[in-house]
């Protein structure tokens, strides 16, 4: 399994601390079996930081004309119209998907076309699975428009143990399905807003896989 770019440090440094750790526990801290215990809660710790940092390579094999993709893993916690002021200025249906500890937090782009606006807000870090986190969470905000001339929003939200948002798309860019937007950090939700005539294929609950299920069709005509 290849690690996220985003975690080869921090997997590095967090095995030669728990490395050091483990030494003297072993050295003098008798009997054999509290060093068994110790050293196999390290290990799970490890796994645990591990999952986080998982970077399946993805290839989309569908139909992608008006297609939009899941940006990430995780379950659809959210589908509901709202107002999007900020990169589409209008009513749009929001589908949000919550990601917990043990999914890949590697972010995908939704949809192939070009990066119009990115605009990262610091905020605050209450638990994403909360509507109110959508505008109160630190958050990245990537506005898309599709080949066929859909206007298409990303939104990147930290939640409760997330500290870092990384977002790599740039005005200008280009954004395709197969190819990383960014990574959160130990978090937590992205939501999508799209046209409010889109037609939803996902469900409440429903989980769903980052750049493999699709989540939406895009009306044939730009409204």
């Amino acid at each position: 399994m290849k690690i996220h770019r985003e975690g080869t440090n921090i997997l590095i440094l967090l095995f030669l601390v728990i490395g050091a750790l483990n030494v003297p526990v072993w050295l003098f801290m008798p009997p054999v079996v509290l060093p068994i215990i110790f050293s196999s809660i390290s290990v799970v710790a490890y796994l645990f930081v591990f999952n986080f940092f998982r970077s399946p390579k993805r290839h989309y094999r569908g139909n992608r004309k008006d297609t939009v993709v899941s940006s990430v893993d995780g379950k659809v916690v959210a589908i509901e119209k709202v107002n999007e002021p900020e990169y589409l200025k209008t009513e749009a249906i929001m589908l949000s998907v919550f990601m917990s500890p043990f999914n890949v937090h590697a972010n995908w782009y939704p949809v192939d076309g070009t990066v119009e606006y990115v605009r990262h807000h610091k905020g605050r870090f209450i638990a994403a699975y909360l509507p109110k986190s959508s505008t109160e969470n630190e958050r990245s905000t990537v506005g898309m428009v599709t080949p066929g001339g859909h206007r298409i929003t990303a939104r990147q939200i930290a939640g409760a143990m997330a500290r870092r948002i990384v977002t790599y798309a740039r005005k200008g860019h280009k954004a395709d399905i197969d190819w990383h937007l960014g990574f959160i950090k130990f978090g937590s939700r992205v939501d999508l807003y799209l046209p409010t005539n889109s037609e939803i294929l996902v469900k409440m609950n429903q989980k769903v896989k980052g750049g493999i299920t699709p989540v939406a069709h895009l009306p044939s005509k730009v409204e």
